[in-house]
């Protein structure tokens, strides 16, 4: 059921005609309350397209009814014509809607530097606005057209300890790289909240979610992580138990964006420990994360340590003080490097299986921190030198 799990939700996916090959291109949500509360996360890029500029300045006041997505173009890098682009749709909506184009969120996702065929997004729009259903289907409908190099499409549902229900959906499977990753999220929610309740617990959840997830270290121009709450439930749900609830739903969904990451044969888990300081582990894993040597040598099953050390040994020692002497080294649970040397044969380790788990442990503290990556392919490559959508 995707975003329509909670009550108060209506969805749809429709192809609008954005894309050349008549796919699903064109998801409308559309929250019916009584609740209008609203927060967002958007990428950190200083390169933003017109959707992130628009929606960033429409959710500031904690308030938004609905969310129109377009997959096929991402309207960035286009000027002030492709803000009034973005303006002249929100403003759409909201009259189809008969809600105030302020109380519309827009996200596109697809190729730099081109403006959408507008046409194709209005009358996609009123044929979404048509759709509009609380059933399972069109909630699935809607992750579907969302999707651009994405091989799945991916959605959670979970019921938060009083009851309240969380649904969501998400794309992502390149460009994947904090903050956010390559992503457009939509979540919803029927918990009675506030906005000074979902903005922090939105964040908070993102901070160990998405913003953990880094495929390629390349950051997008349209990364959006929306919340929506209905509040049609009646049940009322304080702020640690909404962050823990957003941080379960955005964790699977964050795990399915690796799982799909573009060409990827290997889930790579990497877990630092020991550390001064969270921010000093988090930077060591990222390092070793975003290393090519690491990556090539997990695709080819090769637990080579000595990359893995040698990644780590790259983050500047006032960012994370460790003695390179007391650094040890699990891969696959087989203590491959210890005390800053070799320990145990690295062929006793099993690459064979979809997901790997780096654990590095500095010996410095008791702080850790941990990323989700992939492997570097041969079909990365080929698919990210013809991407066109």
């Amino acid at each position: 059921m995707s975003v329509t799990f909670p009550e108060g939700f209506l969805a749809a996916g429709i192809s609008a005609g954005i894309k050349a090959s008549a796919a699903a291109d064109l998801a409308l949500v559309l929250n019916q309350g009584p609740l209008d509360v609203a927060a967002a996360v958007f990428t950190s890029n200083r390169v933003q397209a017109a959707p992130v500029q628009w929606s960033r300045q429409a959710v500031a006041d904690g308030r938004a009814r609905a969310v129109i997505l377009n997959s096929g173009g991402a309207n960035a890098c286009t000027g002030p014509e492709g803000f009034a682009d973005t303006h002249r749709t929100a403003e759409h909506v909201g009259a189809l809607l008969e809600i105030s184009a302020q109380d519309v969120l827009v996200c596109s996702t697809g190729l730099i530097g081109e403006r959408l065929p507008m046409d194709a997004v209005l009358g996609g729009a009123m044929s979404a606005r048509d759709a509009l259903d609380p059933g399972a289907d069109a909630g699935a409908d809607a992750s579907r057209a969302i999707m651009t190099t994405d091989t799945v499409p991916k959605t959670v549902e979970i019921t938060t300890p009083s009851g309240a229900r969380i649904g969501g959906m998400a794309k992502g499977a390149g460009m994947l790289a904090p903050q956010l990753a390559t992503m457009l999220v939509v979540l919803t929610t029927d918990a009675v909240v506030t906005a000074d309740v979902a903005d922090p617990a939105l964040r908070e959840a993102a901070r160990t979610t998405f913003d953990r997830v880094d495929s390629d270290a390349c950051m997008s121009t349209n990364d959006t992580v929306i919340l929506l709450a209905s509040g049609a439930s009646g049940i009322e749900v304080g702020a640690a138990e909404l962050a823990e609830s957003l941080r379960e739903a955005s964790a699977s969904l964050a795990r399915m964006l690796v799982a799909d990451a573009e060409g990827a044969s290997h889930d790579v888990h990497v877990v630092v420990t020991g550390a001064t300081s969270e921010h000093a582990a988090l930077g060591v894993a990222r390092e070793i994360a975003r290393s090519n040597l690491v990556k090539a040598a997990v695709f080819g099953n090769d637990p080579n340590w000595g990359r893995i050390v040698s990644a780590a040994g790259c983050v500047p020692e006032e960012v994370a003080p460790f003695d390179p002497d007391a650094l040890s080294v699990h891969v696959n649970g087989v203590q491959v490097c210890r005390e800053g040397g070799a320990h145990e044969d690295r062929s006793l380790v099993d690459m064979t299986p979809r997901e790997t788990l780096v654990e590095v442990d500095l010996g410095a503290g008791e702080a850790d921190a941990d990323i989700w990556t992939n492997d570097l392919t041969h079909d990365y490559v080929e698919e990210n030198s013809a991407y066109s959508s």
